[in-house]
């Protein structure tokens, strides 16, 4: 049986080593549009978004580049970005009934992230992992929608800029923000953005940041993802503050994509994790509409 792990680029990954999976690409849009693929520069891209005026957003892939990343899949699992920020899940949803109509016996299952980035990788990591020990299809989709319940996301941003742009924040906020030095520490709840902090400067950002991810539970053994926006100083310095604190770790830094670039913007991180049960961002009262 052939399976394939498909996510949306907002997890930051085109590739996974050579395993089964693939990025359907989000797009930014300013003066010009960007695609999210493997090749874009987006150091190129997060500079002329510094000086650019105008409007700018980002759209979702739709159902037909959905359906062309499924490929001839007999098994495929299917992660997006929050339903609540993005129509990528729906468009998602819509290619998997086609899928499943034009190809009977094969099987499709979609699971709304309820997050952006680290954990959408952490997912797709996981449903891999699950299938290469040989789980039949429906008990990995059961053991992933489970361990959804235990994997956190949370942000620190230097600048709101453009999420103030796509109405994510106010722009007198974002102002305020920019002249104070003030960091906005985030988490994903109920799959949208609830900030939680405003620590001033970056050694006080790092210092939160690491408060609020124990707070949540991290153990020994867990896996944590931080991915950065051109920050790898404050990614280091955040893993290094943790490692202090829990033994064990796994931790991953990796650069931001295009998408996560856009909205964290430069210096922005992005941290998901493992730990306890997460009641603010759990699926238990929120089922799945695509299995």
């Amino acid at each position: 049986m052939k399976y394939k792990i498909v996510s949306d680029s907002s997890s930051n990954h085109y590739t996974m080593d050579g395993q089964p999976y693939e990025s359907v690409p989000m797009k930014i849009v300013a003066q010009k549009e960007y695609v999210d693929v493997q090749g874009l520069d987006v150091a190129a891209m997060t500079e002329d978004l510094k000086h650019h005026k105008g409007k700018s957003g980002s759209s979702c892939p739709n159902v037909g580049e959905w359906l062309e990343a499924f490929g001839d899949a007999d098994v495929v699992f299917g992660i997006t970005i929050s339903r609540k920020l993005s129509g990528s899940y729906n468009a998602a949803c819509h290619a998997a009934r086609d899928y499943m109509q034009e190809h009977p016996g094969r099987k499709v299952y979609i699971l709304d992230s309820k997050s952006a980035g680290s954990a959408m990788a952490m997912f797709a990591e996981k449903a891999l992992g699950l299938l290469r020990e040989g789980m039949e299809h429906a008990a990995v989709w059961e053991a992933l929608k489970e361990y959804q319940n235990h994997v956190h996301t949370l942000f620190c941003l230097e600048s709101l800029t453009n999420l103030a742009r796509n109405g994510r924040t106010s722009p007198a906020a974002a102002k305020l923000a920019g002249v104070l030095g003030i960091r906005v520490c985030g988490e994903a709840q109920d799959g949208e953005i609830a900030v939680v902090a405003k620590p001033r400067g970056a050694k006080k950002a790092i210092a939160a940041m690491e408060k609020l991810i124990l707070e949540r539970g991290l153990h020994e053994g867990s896996t944590v993802r931080i991915s950065h926006c051109f920050n790898p100083q404050g990614a280091a310095e955040l893993r290094d503050a943790l490692l202090a604190k829990v033994s064990g770790l796994r931790c991953i830094i990796e650069p931001c994509t295009a998408l996560c670039s856009f909205y964290a913007e430069q210096g922005g991180l992005i941290v998901g994790f493992e730990g306890s049960f997460n009641h603010v961002n759990s699926n238990l009262h929120d089922p799945q509409l695509c299995d």
